[in-house]
C-alpha cells in the first residue's frame, strides 16, 4: 500500500519496554512474580561487591519461600568482555539446565545475565550474535527462558533495553547484542538497594542517564530513514513520540535528584528514587530511539584504557566506567549534532537545566548544561582525565567508526575526519 501511494521514507516507529514493577521492598517481591512463570529452577546474576552486600541471598531466600530452587552465581566482571560472557555461559551449562535467571546488580550484572539467557537457550557462539561488523549479527532464532532484572545502580537502563554491551578483548572494542527477544521479561526496581553506592559511582552512572536521555532524544528522527521492510527494522528506530515522553521526563527528575543523589545519597531516599526512574525512563527511550556519538566514543574510551584507576570502583585493575566514558566527549558531540535540531537541542538543555541563563550562542547551550552538571559532580575533565592525549586520538577513531550501529542514529553524518576532531576537542572540556 505505502508502494501505490510513493513513500521511500519510513513511516513506522516501534516501542518496547518490559513490565515494570517498582518501589522501595519490591524485591521482597520477585519470588511471587518468578512464581508466575512455573519456573522450578532459578539462577541469580551477580557480582561478587553486590553479593557479599547481601541482596541477591535474601531474593534466593524469597524464591525458596515459593518453591523456587535458586543458586547465586557471583563471578560478573565489571565492564563485561567476550571473555566474561563465555565464562559465566559456561558456567550456566554445566550447573543446569535453568527455568528463569534474575539479574541482580549494575548493567553489568543485568547484561550478563542476557547473554547467559541467550546462549543457554539457543546454539551457537557469542559472535554469532553480536552487533556488525564486528560480529554477525544473527537474530535468536526463538524465545528466551523469563528473565527478571534488579538493578542496583541508577544509570544503564538495561533494565528495559533489548541490548547487551561487552568488551571484545582481542579488538580492545566494546559493542553489544542486539535484538528485542533480549529485554528482560520483567523489571523490578527497588530504590532502597542503591542506597549504599559510593557517590563516585553515583555520579559516573548518572552520567550514563544523562547521555542516554540526551542522545535519544537528539537523534535522527525515526521518519527520515530510509523506508525497511518488517525483517529489516532494527532495534533503534531513532528519535519518535513516544521515546521522547520517557526521555524528558528523565531530565526532569534527573535536573532534581542527580546532584543530591551524589551529595546525599546514603540518606536521601527520594533523591535515590528518583534517579532510579530516571535510569528505567530514559531505557525506555534509548532503548528503542537509539544513542549516537557520545555513546560510540565511549566504546573504544572504555575498551582502550591505559592506566586510569576510577575512585570507588575496584583498585585491581585500570577502567574507565561506562557512565565517564560516553560523557566525556558528549558537550564536543551536541556542539556538532545541534545545527541538525537546534530547537530540540535547547528544549534538551532547558529540560536538565532549567535554572540556567540563556546563553549568546544557542549553539553552546547544551554543552555549557552538560559541563556544569559534570563539574559539579567531579566527572573527569575530558579524555585527558583519563588518561589520553591528542596523540591517541587516531587509534580512538576506529572504535568508534566499528559502532555503525549507534553512528547510523546520529542526526549529522559523521565519519573518521569528524569523530578525529570531537576527540580531539574533548581532551579537555574546560
Amino acid at each position: 500500500m505505502t508502494e501505490d501511494i510513493g513513500l521511500t521514507e519510513e513511516t513506522i516507529f516501534t516501542w518496547g519496554a518490559p513490565p515494570l514493577k517498582f518501589g522501595a521492598g519490591a524485591a521482597d517481591e520477585i519470588g511471587f512474580e518468578m512464581s508466575q512463570y512455573g519456573v522450578s529452577r532459578v539462577l541469580i546474576v551477580t557480582d561478587s561487591g553486590v553479593s557479599a552486600l547481601g541482596g541477591p541471598h535474601r531474593i534466593a531466600d524469597n524464591l525458596k519461600r515459593y518453591g523456587i530452587t535458586a543458586e547465586v552465581f557471583d563471578g560478573v566482571h565489571v565492564e563485561p568482555t567476550d571473555d566474561s560472557f563465555a565464562k559465566a555461559a559456561e558456567y550456566s551449562r554445566a550447573q543446569g539446565p535453568w527455568d528463569g535467571f534474575v539479574g541482580v546488580g549494575g548493567g553489568s550484572a543485568i547484561d550478563t545475565a542476557k547473554a547467559i539467557n541467550l546462549l543457554t537457550s539457543h546454539p551457537g557462539e557469542l559472535m554469532d550474535y553480536v552487533n556488525k561488523p564486528i560480529g554477525a549479527a544473527k537474530p535468536p532464532p526463538g524465545q528466551l527462558k523469563p528473565l527478571v532484572a534488579v538493578p542496583t545502580t541508577a544509570g544503564t537502563g538495561s533494565e528495559s533495553t533489548a541490548m547487551c554491551v561487552l568488551d571484545i578483548l582481542s579488538m580492545r572494542v566494546k559493542t553489544g547484542i542486539s535484538h528485542w527477544r533480549l529485554r528482560p521479561t520483567l523489571a523490578v526496581i527497588d530504590p532502597l538497594l542503591t542506597m549504599s553506592l559510593p557517590p563516585e559511582v553515583t555520579a559516573s552512572a548518572g552520567m550514563d542517564i544523562v547521555c542516554h536521555a540526551l542522545e535519544s532524544y537528539t537523534a535522527r528522527w525515526y521518519s527520515t530513514f530510509d523506508r525497511k521492510k518488517p525483517e529489516q527494522r532494527v532495534t533503534y528506530c531513532g528519535s519518535n513520540p513516544v521515546s521522547d515522553l520517557w526521555c524528558e521526563k528523565a531530565m526532569m527528575l534527573l535536573a532534581k535528584s542527580f546532584r543530591r543523589a551524589v551529595r546525599d545519597g546514603g540518606s536521601d531516599v527520594e533523591a535515590r528514587s528518583d534517579m532510579m526512574m530516571a535510569a528505567t525512563f530514559a531505557g525506555m527511550g534509548f532503548g528503542n530511539s537509539g544513542v549516537h556519538i557520545p555513546h560510540a566514543n565511549g566504546y573504544p574510551i572504555a575498551g582502550m584504557v591505559k592506566d586510569y584507576v576510577p575512585a570507588g570502583y575496584p583498585p585491581d585493575e585500570p577502567m574507565v566506567p561506562h557512565g565517564q566514558s560516553v560523557s566525556l566527549t558528549a558537550p564536543e558531540a551536541f556542539r556538532y549534532s545541534f545545527p541538525s535540531a537546534p530547537d530540540r537541542h535547547l528544549k534538551a538543555a532547558e529540560q536538565i537545566a532549567p535554572w540556567m541563563d540563556k546563553l549568546s550562542d544557542p549553539a553552546e547551550q547544551l554543552p555549557r548544561a552538560v559541563i556544569d552538571l559534570m563539574r559539579d559532580i567531579d566527572i573527569p575533565n575530558g579524555i585527558g582525565g583519563v588518561g589520553y592525549t591528542e596523540a591517541d586520538v587516531p587509534d580512538l577513531v576506529p572504535g568508534t567508526m566499528k559502532q555503525q550501529r549507534l553512528l547510523a542514529t546520529c542526526p549529522r553524518d559523521v565519519g573518521e575526519e569528524e569523530i578525529a576532531d570531537i576527540l580531539t576537542k574533548s581532551v579537555q572540556n574546560w
